[in-house]
């Protein structure tokens, strides 16, 4: 008889999905910057000031829906969102003035996508998985890559051959159209079809007794919900330098490389689709990356990954201002795209293997947020640099000195499995 499929193949299945379509929505200020900027007629800081609403709420969000998930359920939570995200795409293509901008196309998409985005591949994975945990992590940042990959030149494509509304709407459609299958076979818990998480089991003619002891202590930590949890993390230094870090990662990525990356390249002579499909590219090796980042996570310290990571993240920004040509464009993409979110395993293994398996949400969740504000921040303060000296030199540069810093930080990162471990 054929063994069967572990249902949580098939969460992972739906959830990958959720999390491309979101990626795309979060991916429309990037992609729309230049053609909204002629419609609208509006300044740089203008737009980036919408976009960095939208990281903003977008990652605290988070948090949100870490609460709510223990309410209606992961299901619950991401038939929300979708709905959310087709809404606040809808009311964007209608924008006519500021404040509609900043609320449709900020704040209303960046709750939507947050809902899920932030959380629920960390949630999935460490609810359904213990063996092949970092694999599966890395498979959901994939996923957002894939969504870079597969929705920058389409978004920019559409915006450039059709206008920027009507490409707001087809996304409207995509969004509505996901909620059927997340209805059909999303499901909360490994319990709700009556298994355990896969790699719980521990099989005793395999193992010797003390490993069994070993691995029982490990899954009654991990299996721990402490109510109180936010209150440890809050007097844990290591929350706050993952929150440190992940600001940074934040900061480097999606508020910068995400939002003006295109206005970028177009300044130095590259069009509109080129520099969407230098993204695409990038998007590629994100989703080889991360995938990778995954897998060495399950092998190797995250911390030391880490350090790597945003080392490599600090050269390539350095690089980026002396582009000007098509084989210099390619290996910034290649060189940013291994790292551009390869340090979302290691994250969330670090605060995972800190703060409990079935506490990560919440926790992640808040470290998540710090992410977002460095989206934020960073996305803005871009903007006004480029209204300011002309370019965005400056903001590479500082972008790449945070990054290095970032790197550094992580090796103050104390494991605290082990120790957990040892107590019981």
């Amino acid at each position: 008889m054929r063994k069967q499929i572990f249902y949580g193949w098939i969460v992972v299945a739906v959830t990958i999905p959720v999390l491309m379509i979101t990626a795309g929505i979060r991916s429309a200020p990037g992609a729309w910057l230049e053609t909204m900027q002629n419609d609208l007629g509006w300044s740089t800081a203008t737009l980036s000031f919408a976009a960095a609403l939208g990281l903003l709420i977008y990652g605290f969000s988070g948090p949100i829906s870490g609460n709510l998930m223990k309410r209606i359920g992961v299901r619950g939570v991401t038939a929300l969102a979708m709905a959310l995200c087709s809404g606040s795409m809808v009311l964007s293509s209608l924008v006519q003035n500021q404040w509609q901008l900043n609320f449709f196309f900020g704040f209303f998409s960046g709750l939507a996508t947050g809902l899920v985005a932030s959380v629920l591949g960390a949630t999935v994975a460490n609810r359904w998985f213990v063996k092949n945990r970092g694999l599966v992590i890395g498979m959901m940042g994939a996923s957002v890559s894939a969504g870079q990959l597969v929705f920058y030149p389409l978004l920019t494509m559409w915006a450039v051959n059709m206008g920027w509304r009507p490409a707001a709407m087809i996304l409207a459609g995509i969004a509505a159209v996901m909620i059927i299958p997340v209805l059909m076979f999303m499901r909360d818990d490994p319990s709700d079809m009556g298994l355990e998480p896969l790699g719980a089991e521990v099989n005793s003619a395999e193992v010797n007794n003390a490993e069994t002891n070993q691995k029982e202590a490990e899954t009654k930590v991990d299996d721990e919900i402490d109510d109180n949890v936010m209150r440890k993390a809050l007097v844990s230094p290591d929350f706050w330098i993952l929150c440190i870090t992940f600001y940074i990662c934040g900061a480097t990525s999606n508020g910068l490389i995400g939002v003006h990356f295109i206005p970028h390249a177009v300044e130095h002579g590259f069009t509109q689709q080129y520099a969407a499909w230098a993204l695409a590219f990038m998007g590629f090796f994100n989703f080889i990356g991360t995938i990778a980042s995954g897998w060495l996570t399950d092998r190797f310290d995250p911390r030391k990954l880490l350090l790597i990571y945003y080392g490599f993240r600090g050269v390539s920004l350095f690089f980026l201002p002396f582009v000007h040509d098509t084989l210099g464009i390619i290996v910034f993409s290649v060189l940013f795209g291994l790292d551009y979110i390869a340090t979302v395993p290691p994250t969330i293994a670090l605060a995972a293997d800190t703060f409990g398996r079935k506490n990560v949400g919440i926790v992640y969740g808040w470290i998540f947020a710090a992410h977002q504000v460095g989206a934020a921040v960073a996305a803005w303060a871009a903007g006004l640099a480029r209204d300011s000296f002309g370019d965005y030199t400056l903001a590479f540069y500082v972008a790449g000195m945070m990054a290095v810093l970032g790197g550094v930080m992580a090796l103050i990162i104390q494991r605290s499995k082990p120790k957990k471990i040892a107590k019981i």
